[in-house]
């Protein structure tokens, strides 16, 4: 029987899963069954390797018998070069070559986070998806993959002999592109807020956007702001530069919105749930990925309500004379908020 490890790597938490490989399926794909998994608080411990070991000694006291994975590969949430990375809000160095020997396994890979969800959407079941869009699908095309969440992942997938290859990339980082007056605004806003020359597209869709988003309409005055809202803004405000903040100003804006009660947040969501159809759209059309788009990160999944009503969509294929390519392409909401964990265990099983 054969056992692999993965693992979803954060600087709050991470996510360890024993997965048992069975018999592969006829496209070649193996079946992979979770075995036993565990969170533990990143910051609780030195390194990985001590985390590991607790967790391999849990799982044989739970099983009543000893675990000996041959293969591992942790999605990193941070650079990866040549399978080192030192994680950015976490005082880890970890290097693929020491953790396999100092875990005694056959090998160990480390990936980008978001290079895990690409590989992950290979593995989602049906009820793991939202499709806003079946399109017209084709096995050999590319598949895209877009994600907001701290900030703006993207990537792209190609199936080679039944195998996906996924590749990321930094397209979170290209320019924001502003489509009407408002928006020209909010580019203005942050450029003089920030001091800087140019907005990225991640400064506006990405958790760090809603709360940018936020701060220009009410420093414009667009809407009254409500208590509730404005005190749980305002505590996050003074929280800027410290370490650990105890307030997701994201989510506090995205529920009041989605409860109906509060004009400011219900805007704001308004403008970054259009924004990110945009992006989604550009993506579309820099890649024609009629395999699929599909949208990870948390923040479409925690709004479906939003991404469903139509403004997503509406952005999303509004292309000018070139919108009529993207009828073609499936656009997917993934809904497993574990489509990481999912790929870096796929990657594990990888020949």
């Amino acid at each position: 029987m054969t056992y692999l490890l993965a693992g979803d790597i954060g600087g709050t938490k991470t996510i360890l899963r024993l997965v048992k490989v069975s018999t592969p399926k006829p496209s070649g794909q193996p079946l992979l069954k979770p075995e036993f998994e565990r969170t533990y608080s990143s910051q609780a411990y030195p390194d990985l390797v001590p985390m590991v070991k607790e967790f391999l000694h849990q799982a044989a006291i739970d099983a009543g018998h000893a675990y000996d994975p041959e293969r591992a590969c942790f999605a990193i949430a941070g650079p990866v070069v040549n399978n080192t990375s030192s994680l950015t809000n976490l005082a880890w160095s970890l290097e693929g070559d020491r953790l396999q020997a100092e875990l005694d396994l056959h090998r160990v890979e480390l990936i980008n986070d978001f290079e895990a969800v690409g590989y992950g959407v290979f593995g989602l079941a049906p009820e793991d998806i939202h499709t806003l869009q079946a399109g017209d699908p084709d096995g050999n095309a590319p598949v895209a993959i877009i994600g907001a969440g701290t900030g703006l992942g993207q990537g792209f997938a190609l199936c080679q002999a039944g195998r996906p290859l996924v590749f990321p990339s930094e397209g979170g980082h290209v320019d924001f592109a502003p489509r009407s007056e408002l928006e020209f605004q909010l580019m203005r806003y942050l450029i003089d807020k920030h001091q800087i020359s140019r907005v990225s597209v991640e400064r506006v869709v990405s958790g760090q956007g809603i709360v940018a988003i936020y701060q220009f309409l009410r420093d414009r005055e667009f809407a009254t702001e409500t208590s509730e809202v404005a005190e749980a803004i305002t505590a996050w405000e003074r929280q800027t530069g410290l370490s650990t903040k105890t307030i997701d100003p994201a989510a506090v804006i995205s529920l009041a919105a989605a409860e109906g009660r509060d004009r400011l947040c219900q805007k704001t969501m308004e403008i970054f749930v259009s924004a990110y159809g945009a992006e989604a759209g550009n993506l579309a059309l820099k890649l024609l990925p009629y395999g699929g788009l599909y949208v990870a990160g948390g923040i479409a999944a925690k709004n479906l309500a939003l991404m469903t009503a139509g403004t997503f969509f509406d952005a999303f294929s509004h292309k000018g004379r070139v919108s009529s390519l993207l009828d073609r392409v499936p656009v997917h909401i993934v809904l497993n908020p574990q489509v990481g964990l999912i790929g870096a265990a796929l990657r594990a099983a990888a020949p």
